[in-house]
């Protein structure tokens, strides 16, 4: 959400900076993400003054060219070149001295420099007003009026000053915050100072010549809808007051009705809608809803299918609004109409958020209706809006206001305790600095005791309904940071089941990062196009938006879009980890499971002069796997190809018919989705089930052996679907005491070898814990492999 600075002191005096209050409403609840400068006029007329021209003649070498003699307030004039027609001696004008960069209407800015044209020497440039973002006409210079002071800058005579512009993080639950009205109070409630509210005391009908009738179908859709009718105006382009406070927060400017609306809304959070009085048919306003799939045209010229749930705003004939979310085609202002009926509701919020959310629309509007606008505010927002019409579009007020409210909204009754409120903070404030924060934000005592408070909440403050949300706000306004954080810490032993959960999955997270792995945590909501298995799809009733609309049955997409969003940055090696759940619908039941994601793409190494880059690989992956299953102190599993559309290939790790971990290269079109060039492995554990199988595993000490560990060497042909973990099996139950590793160190399937066969290189570790073993031990242990492995894999050893 975007806030004026300038717009704010409208509100509240203070002598607090823009830098200041930005701490300000982050310390209060509002963060300020961002804050910029924001010039009136592109470059902010910086190096431009005002000058004399003392003489003018014309140019010796060009028709066209003027040689002008200017005084701008230095010690010595300058000569300046310039070919507008009605430049002449004795003008004020406004001169870009050398070394200003100058800011027009079209193309790139440019700075100006001394130099020669056709022969004589210019200082500077006389300047038009669009050559400066002034204006439109190129009909020649800028003249100033004689008196205008010379050497005065530009800026101090256009009189602009800078805004700032504060981007604001406004959270779901501030309804109460989103305009500069609801920002202001925050900070009158910190700063203790008063609120000036705009004046409406004006406001006045003259007639009631254009009465409109209005009706509610629909009250619990919308409680209250209020209305007035102002005739007789003329609709034009806004002046440059209201046009620039809207192009500070990003609004385009439309003509002056379009914009009064919106600037109310911004300015006090109440949307309003304008409709041309001569459109709505039979001088109605009936706000109900319409049959299923029936036709409207929004303003946006698209056709929209109506639903029978969406709420409407009708004339006697026909819709001609979406209410709360999108005026129709037929009901907006142009340059013709001279009557307006000025629209000021309150609609329930859930209704708005699903019509909104049904026809893919999000506006102004129905961004405030959805978190909850304030029912008190119609009445006064209409006022402002009309006096505002009358002051720029001329008319006068010709209707008495409609005012349909059935059932008031009554302010929220609290009852506070002061124990508790300093109890949930974990700090003790003075009883009346509580009382004090309460009623600068107010909030009305009704009643007060030894022990609290009894309040009526403003009905503004949508979220504010229990004693809790009493206290939140006493401690926005209070200041977090005032909050101590204790030097002395009470815990009490606890019995906890083993393994430690956490600390397990910290001791893997460090070891992951150690090893050049970084963390990540992605959005627990994703698209639902990622469901590879639709029908255990967990839906999200109301979402956010369609890429935001199911629970992630894996944690791999989320995973790729971070890859992605890597990559297009230039950081294309990646090597990343997350533990998380994926979400799953099954016999009706919602099913959460732990996982542990490793993923890896790009490079290997970081590119140096030293050495060649290459690109990671399955063996890579296969590395990192085998670190944490070794970490975890599991060794008795059993691996096999995988054989699923998760992966493009990739083997897993199991025990019975349980996969501990599955990994391998992510398929092409799991990347595509993500919009992911290059190639991806990723590793996905049962996290929940290696938790289970270290909960089982004995944890045995002991001592480092002084025997010393032997290696010995195999080379072997094999048929081709003979794998590693089948010759491994082989060794160890062959020799179980001795051998402590089986690795292959090469692999060779080409030329030169039998069809169907493949040499394996295999090394074996040796080590016995009571004595050196001596070559005849040894000889013997490798000769019962050799024959095992002959006959169980028709092994050919090779000498």
């Amino acid at each position: 959400m975007k806030i004026s600075y300038k717009w704010l002191t409208q509100f509240l005096t203070t002598d607090k900076t823009p830098a200041e209050l930005s701490l300000i409403l982050t310390d209060i609840g509002l963060e300020v993400e961002s804050l910029e400068t924001v010039q009136a006029v592109a470059g902010g007329l910086e190096g431009l003054v005002i000058g004399h021209v003392l003489s003018c003649v014309q140019h010796p070498n060009a028709d066209r060219l003027r040689v002008t003699t200017v005084d701008v307030g230095g010690a010595e004039n300058i000569q300046i070149v310039c070919g507008a027609p009605n430049v002449a001696t004795g003008q004020k004008v406004v001169v870009a001295t050398v070394g200003t960069t100058v800011y027009p209407n079209e193309g790139e800015p440019f700075k100006i420099n001394k130099s020669k044209i056709r022969g004589e020497v210019s200082e500077g440039m006389i300047c038009a007003e669009d050559e400066i973002g002034l204006g439109v006409s190129h009909d020649g210079i800028l003249v100033l009026p004689e008196d205008t002071q010379i050497g005065l800058s530009a800026k101090s005579y256009f009189n602009l000053e800078d805004d700032y512009l504060y981007e604001i993080g406004l959270t779901p639950n501030r309804a109460d915050a989103a305009s500069h009205l609801g920002v202001a109070r925050d900070l009158a409630a910190y700063l203790r100072t008063p609120l000036t509210m705009p004046d409406v005391t004006a406001f006045n009908t003259a007639n009631e010549q254009v009465t409109i009738e209005v009706s509610v179908e629909d009250a619990e859709a919308c409680p209250r809808y209020s209305g007035v009718s102002v005739s007789g105006i003329t609709v034009k382009t806004s002046p440059d007051w209201l046009q620039d406070k809207l192009k500070v927060i990003g609004i385009r400017p439309i003509n002056n009705i379009v914009d009064i609306t919106n600037y109310v809304l911004h300015e006090l959070g109440q949307p309003l809608h304008a409709f041309d009085a001569d459109s709505l048919k039979g001088g109605q306003i009936i706000v109900k809803k319409c049959a299923e799939g029936t036709p409207f045209v929004t303003l946006d010229g698209v056709e929209r299918k109506l639903s029978a749930e969406d709420l409407m705003i009708c004339n006697a004939e026909e819709p001609m609004a979406i209410a709360g979310v999108f005026g129709g085609k037929n009901s907006g202002i142009n340059e013709t109409t001279t009557k307006v009926f000025l629209e000021s509701a309150y609609f329930d919020a859930k209704t708005i958020r699903k019509t909104a959310k049904r026809h893919g629309l999000k506006t102004d509007a129905s961004f405030r209706y959805e978190r909850g606008t304030d029912p008190e505010m119609t009445i006064f927002a209409l006022k402002r809006a009309a006096l505002l019409i009358q002051e720029l579009a001329g008319g006068e007020i010709s209707s008495v206001i409609s005012d349909v409210y059935p059932a008031p909204v009554a302010p929220f009754d609290v009852e506070v305790n002061y124990n508790n409120i300093n109890k949930l903070i974990g700090a003790e404030i003075p009883h009346a600095e509580i009382k004090d924060i309460i009623t600068a934000l107010s909030i009305e005592v009704v009643a007060e005791t030894a022990e609290g408070l009894s309040l009526k909440v403003p009905s503004y403050k949508v979220d504010v309904t229990r004693e809790c949300d009493i206290t939140e706000e006493v401690l926005r306004i209070y200041g977090y940071n005032k909050i101590a954080i204790p030097s002395k810490i009470n815990a009490s032993l606890s019995n906890t089941s083993k393994p430690d959960v956490e600390q397990t999955q910290h001791v893997i997270a460090d070891m992951l990062t150690a090893n050049g792995f970084l963390e990540i945590w992605c959005n627990s909501l994703t698209k639902g196009a990622y469901s590879k298995n639709p029908e255990e799809a967990v839906q999200i009733l109301n979402p956010l938006s369609s890429d935001l609309n199911v629970m992630r049955q894996g944690l791999l997409m989320p995973a790729l879009e971070s890859v992605a969003y890597n990559q297009n940055r230039k950081t294309a090696d990646i090597k990343f980890y997350e533990f998380g759940k994926t979400y799953h619908l099954i016999n009706e039941k919602y099913v959460e499971r732990p996982r542990l994601l490793i993923l890896i793409s790009g490079s290997n190494q970081s590119e140096q002069w030293n050495h060649k880059v290459s690109p990671v690989s399955f063996y890579h992956l296969k590395a990192a796997v085998d670190a944490v299953i070794g970490r975890l102190g599991i060794s008795n599993y059993q691996s096999a190809d995988v054989s699923d559309d998760n992966f493009a290939y990739g083997l897993k790790y199991f025990r019975g018919d349980k996969a501990i971990v599955t990994f391998g290269a992510a398929t092409t079109a799991d990347r595509k989705k993500a919009d992911v060039d290059k190639e991806v492995f990723y590793a996905d554990f049962d996290w929940a089930l290696l938790l289970d199988i270290v909960k089982k595993n004995k944890i045995v000490n002991k001592e480092v052996s002084k025997y010393p560990a032997v290696r010995r060497d195999l080379s072997m042909l094999v048929d081709t679907d003979v794998t590693f973990d089948q010759l491994k099996t082989i060794a160890f139950k062959t020799e179980k005491k001795l051998i402590k590793s089986v690795q292959v160190f090469d692999v060779y399937v080409g030329e030169k070898l039998p069809e169907g066969k493949k040499s394996y290189a295999l090394n074996f570790t040796l080590q016995d814990e009571e004595q050196t073993l001596t070559d005849k031990q040894i000889d013997a242990v490798m000769q019962k492999i050799i024959s095992n492995l002959a006959q169980t894999a028709k092994a050919e050893i090779r000498k």
